[in-house]
């Protein structure tokens, strides 16, 4: 339990969830703009 509080509750904590957010919320948008582009290069060697 006293890693949950020292999580939630102390600098170092937060900084550490607010950076795993940050990274996984990165990971999305690449695997979403990555594959966006995909899909637009391949639409344009289908003319």
């Amino acid at each position: 339990m006293k890693l949950l509080t020292d999580l939630f509750t102390t600098d170092y904590g937060i900084m550490s969830i607010s950076g795993i957010g940050f990274m996984l919320g990165m990971a999305v948008f690449f695997i979403w703009y990555f594959n966006h582009k995909m899909n637009e290069a391949a639409g344009d060697n289908t003319k």
